[in-house]
């Protein structure tokens, strides 16, 4: 059983930072990427963005040059650090991982999700 445990979401104003992480728990070979989408309200799930297992990064244009994602393997680990925050970042923030499992078939697993608020 597969589990991704985020943390680190909350309310802030604008311009400030919040970092979220997420850690991968269970049976699996390995991880293929890991990232971030969210989802604001009335809207569909978008990427914000991933990293892959040897630190290659992709991130939405929206979020580009204010948010980094890093990663820590060992740990299984990913995080988010978002800067500069605007109110149209407010969102659901959900943790996805593409891992490869014991059998070498790759699945998706998602994480609970955490609620990032930005205030004006």
């Amino acid at each position: 059983q597969v589990q991704l445990v985020e943390s680190g979401g909350g309310l802030v104003q604008a311009g400030g930072s919040l970092r979220l992480s997420c850690t991968a728990s269970g049976i699996f070979f390995s991880i293929n990427t890991m990232g971030w989408y969210r989802q604001a309200p009335g809207k569909t799930r978008e990427l914000v963005g991933t990293i892959t297992s040897v630190g290659s990064t992709n991130y939405a244009d929206s979020v580009k040059d204010r948010f980094t994602i890093s990663g820590d393997n060992a740990k299984n680990t990913v995080y988010l650090e978002m800067n500069s925050l605007k109110p149209d970042d407010t969102a659901v923030y959900y943790c996805n991982a593409n891992l490869e499992m014991l059998s070498r078939w790759s699945n998706d697993y998602w994480g609970q999700g955490t609620q990032v608020t930005v205030s004006s």
